[in-house]
């Protein structure tokens, strides 16, 4: 048996040893705890894949699978041009020019909006104490109103996992994890974003692509 690497990861509940059997494996993604309000760092593994330097926020974890928003992943639209798709009526702002980002491969029509934490709205979920996301229309309709909350992003489409897939692919060295912060989700500029999010690691990611995917 070949021992990899024995590391202390904050998101499960004890020292674990990865690699030394597929047995070790699955009790380690057992004991693994809920990453939600987390961000996934794509590792140099990703390379060449729909979520190549990509950070994904992730909204819901479970036993049941998990659901993030790629929150760096700019697609050939603006907020302005996406609402007159939805309402030819709606009068521009300059704080729409802003891009609409890709939020993962799922579901590719549908619209979600991460924000600060704001009632009002027809379908919203506090995510935690700083982020909300909301899933109807009358939010987008309120972007560039004095009604729109101060902080968000507008993304098509999400990223899924099915039970244990998630954590699968973290002990495959697919994806680093930090807890998610305003700053990186609200004040950093989306091509930006996955070097804050490494820069915060205080790590290399380019030496990185053979060690264990989990901070």
């Amino acid at each position: 048996m070949k021992k990899i690497l024995t590391v202390n990861n904050r998101n499960t509940k004890e020292v674990t040893t990865i690699g030394i059997t597929n047995e070790t494996q699955i009790k380690k993604v057992k004991c693994m705890d809920s990453l939600e309000n987390s961000l996934l760092i794509a590792m140099p593994t990703l390379n060449d894949s729909f979520f190549e330097k990509t950070v994904t926020y992730i909204c819901e974890h479970n036993d049941k699978g998990a659901m993030g928003l790629i929150i760096n992943l700019p697609i050939n639209i603006t907020l302005t041009e996406l609402l007159s798709q939805i309402d030819s009526e709606k009068k521009t702002s300059h704080i729409l020019s802003q891009q609409v980002l890709s939020g993962g491969p799922v579901s590719q029509d549908r619209g979600f909006v991460l924000h600060d934490p704001q009632d009002g709205w027809t379908s919203s979920l506090a995510l935690s104490d700083d982020v909300m996301i909301t899933t109807s229309k009358d939010i987008l309709m309120a972007l560039g109103t004095e009604q729109a909350p101060p902080n968000f992003i507008v993304t098509l489409g999400y990223a899924g996992w099915g039970p244990g897939q998630l954590e699968q692919e973290i002990l495959e060295n697919a994806w680093l994890t930090i807890p998610a912060t305003g700053d990186i989700l609200f004040n950093t500029p989306a091509d930006q974003r996955w070097q804050k999010a490494t820069e915060s690691l205080g790590i290399n990611l380019a030496h990185m692509s053979n060690q264990v995917g989990h901070a």
